[in-house]
């Protein structure tokens, strides 16, 4: 198991953060859940993230109502999904998890997924974001097992 704490002070420190993250979570396949409130800095990890695996991090955008993007790294898939809106295990099934777990080059970042028991149990690593001292300050706690 690999635990790491580590701390921004800005958006660009927070992207910045996406490389050494990512080496972290690989080899893939990995479904890593990302947790933290509203506003946290989720989806600029996963910008930081694409960004290091070759994808273009200005096409990345919160699938707050899509639930699930895409993003095509030089090596690895990247598969970003925003769960806050569901409820229940079905709904789960309908977005094509399964498939995309078994994937061999897919990397899937998820967030709000402790709201799943069964997602929780699958995944391979955490990262906790909460805000810090400063306003743009957060500290990541990252959890890979």
């Amino acid at each position: 198991m690999i635990q790491k704490r580590l701390k921004t002070r800005s958006v660009s420190g927070t992207l910045a953060l996406g490389q050494p993250i990512m080496e972290l979570m690989l080899p893939a396949p990995r479904l890593v859940i990302l947790r933290g409130d509203l506003g946290a800095g989720k989806t600029t990890l996963v910008k930081g993230i694409a960004q290091s695996l070759g994808a273009d991090p200005d096409e990345v955008t919160s699938p707050t109502f899509t639930l699930v993007h895409e993003y095509r790294g030089t090596a690895l898939k990247l598969y970003h999904l925003d769960l806050y809106r569901l409820e229940r295990d079905e709904e789960l099934l309908q977005l094509g998890l399964e498939e995309m777990e078994t994937e061999p080059d897919a990397l899937m970042l998820v967030e709000w997924g402790e709201k799943f028991p069964s997602l929780m149990t699958r995944a391979r690593g955490i990262v906790s974001i909460q805000p810090g001292e400063e306003p743009d300050e957060r500290l990541f706690f990252v959890q890979m097992l």
